[in-house]
C-alpha cells in the first residue's frame, strides 16, 4: 500500500513537469492529451516561457528536472539517432549528467561496510568530499598505505530501489505511448526502456565495471596509444571500486592539448585506430566514450596517447554479428552495395524473403551521396545510421549492441574532427581494418584456431558413430517428434486468457492514475490543498485498484 502511495505521487509529480514544460505533443494521438489540453490554461509557466522552445529543449529541461534517473534514460535515447528525430538526439545530447553529491560520511560507510574494514585500515588517507558526482556513483580520492594514489568510485545509496521505481513508471508510460500513438507504435517506446534498464542495472555493479577495465588493461597492454588505469581488486566490491589515479588533459580542452604542443592530427588517427583494434580485433569495445570519459597523456607531446575512464558501459557482439559488420565496413569502403545489401539478408538483418536488387537501390542511394563529397567531411558513422533508418523500412532487427558500435563510431569520428577539421576518417580506417581481418582471419590465425580444437574433437570422435546410429535409428522409427499433452494445452489456454485479462487490467489502471493525476496533481501548490477534482480522485482509486488486481496471480 504504502509502496504503492509513492508510485502515486511520483507518478503525479512527472505528470506534472511533463504539462509544465508544454509536452503534450508527444501526447497529442493518446487520451491523455484532453485532459492536458484543458489544464494548460492553469499550469505556471514557470521561471522562462517555454512554450515557444523548440520541442527537443523542453523535453532536455523536464528530464532535467525529473531528477538523475531520468537524464541517464535521455542519454540513452539520444544514442538512438536510428529512431528519434534528430533534433531530439541533439538536445538529449546537451545532457550533463551532474548531479548533487551525497555526504562524504556516507560513502564512507558504504566502503567500510563492503569491505569490512574502517577506511583507517584500508587507506592511508581518504578524501570525504568527492571528486566528482554522477547519477549511478560519486568518486572519492584517498592513498593506499603503500602510497599509491587511487581514486574510490561509491554507489548511491538507495539508487537501485529508486531506480526500479522509476523504471517502472517509465514502463508504463512506454506502452501507454506504443498503444495509442502512431509514432509509438513505429519507434516502440518500450524498447528504449528495456535497453536502458539493462545498462543502467549494468552500471550499478562496480564489480562487472571492474571486470571491464581490466580486460581492456589486458588488450592493451604495452600500447602506446592508450592506457587503461589499474583496478586494485582486493578493494573492490559490488558498490566500491578502486582504481589508479591518473591525470591528464581533457580531450575536450583543444586549447590547452595546443599549449602542451600536442600533434592533434596523429591524435586524431590514433583514435580511430583504438576502436577499429577495440571492435574487430578483441570484441569488447568502451561503448561510452564520450569526451568526459577520456584524457590524454602529454608527457610527450609529439607521441601523447588517451587515457579511458569509466567502464560501466563496454559491449561487445555475437561473433557472427562481428564478423557481418566487418565485411559490411569493408563492402561500404569499397562502395560495394549490393554487397552491404546480401550481408544484411545473409546475416538476419532483414527477412530472408527481401528483394535485394531493392534493397541495394536504397542503400545506394544514401551511400553514394556522402562517397561525392570531400573525404574529409564524410562520417562512416552517419553513413551507418543513415543505412539503419532505411532498413527499418525492409524491418530491420538488429542487436541493441550494433546501434552502440554506430553511437561509439559516431563519437570517436567527432572527436577526431574537433582536434583536426581536415582528418579524414575514411583513409585511416579503411587499412587499419584490412590489416586487422588479415591478421584474424589469416593462415596463422586459422592454423592456431585448428590447434586449439582439434584436441576437443578428438575426444569426441570415438562417440561419434554411435550417436549418429542413435539418431537414424530413432528418425526411421519415427521417434524424432515433440509431444504436448492435453492438460499441457489446456494450462497453456488458461495461462494466455489471464495474461490478457492481466494485461487490460494493467493499461486502464494506468491510464486511469495518469489522467486522475493530472487532473488532481497539477494545481500550484500542494496538490491536497488546491481545489480537488471528484473525477481525478474517482479515477485514482479505480486505476490503483485496477492495477494491484493486474499485479495478483
Amino acid at each position: 500500500m504504502i509502496h504503492g502511495l509513492k508510485q502515486f505521487m511520483r507518478l503525479v509529480k512527472i505528470s506534472a513537469i511533463l504539462s509544465r514544460y508544454r509536452l503534450d505533443e508527444f501526447f497529442a494521438a493518446t487520451p491523455l492529451y484532453r485532459p492536458m489540453r484543458l489544464l494548460r490554461a492553469i499550469m505556471p509557466r514557470g521561471r522562462r516561457n517555454v512554450a515557444d522552445a523548440p520541442r527537443g529543449e523542453r523535453l532536455r529541461l523536464a528530464l532535467n528536472e525529473m531528477g538523475p534517473i531520468y537524464v541517464k534514460f535521455g542519454q540513452i535515447m539520444s544514442t538512438r539517432r536510428d529512431m528519434i528525430p534528430v533534433d531530439i538526439a541533439d538536445e538529449l545530447a546537451l545532457l550533463q549528467d551532474q548531479v548533487p553529491p551525497f555526504p562524504g560520511e556516507q560513502a564512507q560507510a558504504i566502503v567500510e561496510e563492503a569491505l569490512e574494514k574502517p577506511v583507517t585500515e584500508l587507506f592511508q588517507s581518504f578524501e570525504l568530499k568527492p571528486l566528482a558526482s554522477a547519477s549511478i556513483a560519486q568518486v572519492h580520492t584517498a592513498t593506499l598505505h603503500d602510497g599509491s594514489e587511487v581514486v574510490v568510485k561509491v554507489v548511491r545509496p538507495g539508487i537501485r530501489k529508486q531506480l526500479r521505481r522509476d523504471i517502472d513508471l517509465l514502463y508504463s508510460l512506454a506502452h501507454l505511448a506504443e498503444k495509442y500513438s502512431e509514432a509509438g507504435q513505429r519507434v516502440k517506446p518500450p524498447e528504449f526502456v528495456r535497453e536502458f534498464e539493462s545498462f543502467v542495472f549494468d552500471e550499478l555493479d562496480m564489480y562487472r565495471e571492474a571486470s571491464n577495465a581490466s580486460l581492456l588493461r589486458s588488450n592493451f597492454a604495452g600500447s602506446k596509444d592508450l592506457y587503461i588505469p589499474e583496478i586494485y581488486w582486493p578493494y573492490c566490491r559490488e558498490p566500491v571500486l578502486v582504481m589508479e589515479r591518473v591525470s591528464g588533459v581533457p580531450v575536450s580542452d583543444i586549447q590547452g592539448l595546443r599549449d602542451h604542443g600536442v600533434n592533434l592530427d596523429r591524435l586524431a588517427r590514433i583514435g580511430i585506430r583504438i576502436f577499429y583494434t577495440q571492435v574487430f580485433r578483441d570484441n569488447l569495445f568502451h561503448a561510452d566514450m564520450h569526451p568526459g570519459n577520456i584524457l590524454v597523456d602529454v608527457t610527450d607531446p609529439e607521441n601523447a596517447s588517451y587515457i579511458a575512464l569509466d567502464f560501466g558501459i563496454v559491449a561487445s557482439l555475437a561473433p557472427m554479428d562481428l564478423y557481418y559488420i566487418a565485411e559490411n565496413f569493408r563492402a561500404l569502403f569499397n562502395r560495394d552495395y549490393f554487397r552491404v545489401a546480401q550481408l544484411h539478408i545473409d546475416a538476419g538483418w532483414v527477412p530472408q524473403d527481401t528483394r535485394v536488387v531493392e534493397f541495394e537501390a536504397a542503400i545506394r542511394t544514401v551511400g553514394e551521396p556522402n562517397f561525392t563529397r570531400p573525404l574529409n567531411e564524410i562520417s562512416f558513422g552517419e553513413l551507418m545510421l543513415k543505412m539503419f533508418q532505411v532498413a527499418y523500412r525492409f524491418n530491420l532487427n538488429i542487436q541493441p549492441q550494433l546501434i552502440m558500435l554506430q553511437k561509439t563510431l559516431l563519437n570517436i569520428e567527432g572527436l577526431g574532427r574537433e582536434l583536426s577539421p581536415t582528418f579524414d576518417a575514411i583513409a585511416v580506417a579503411k587499412p587499419e581494418l584490412e590489416r586487422i581481418l588479415r591478421e584474424k582471419h589469416g593462415v596463422d590465425q586459422a592454423a592456431k584456431d585448428l590447434r586449439e580444437r582439434l584436441p576437443g574433437w578428438l575426444s569426441q570422435a570415438p562417440d561419434m558413430p554411435g550417436l549418429l546410429y542413435d539418431y537414424l535409428k530413432q528418425a526411421t522409427e519415427g521417434q524424432l517428434t515433440r509431444r504436448i499433452n492435453s492438460q499441457d494445452m489446456a494450462q497453456l489456454r488458461a495461462d494466455r486468457q489471464e495474461n490478457s485479462q492481466r494485461t487490460l487490467r494493467a493499461i486502464s489502471g494506468t491510464a486511469l492514475l495518469v489522467t486522475g493525476a493530472l487532473l488532481t496533481g497539477l494545481e500550484v501548490g500542494p496538490w491536497f490543498l488546491n481545489g480537488l477534482s471528484v473525477t481525478g480522485i474517482t479515477s485514482l482509486f479505480i486505476g490503483a485498484w485496477l492495477l494491484t488486481r493486474a499485479h495478483r496471480r
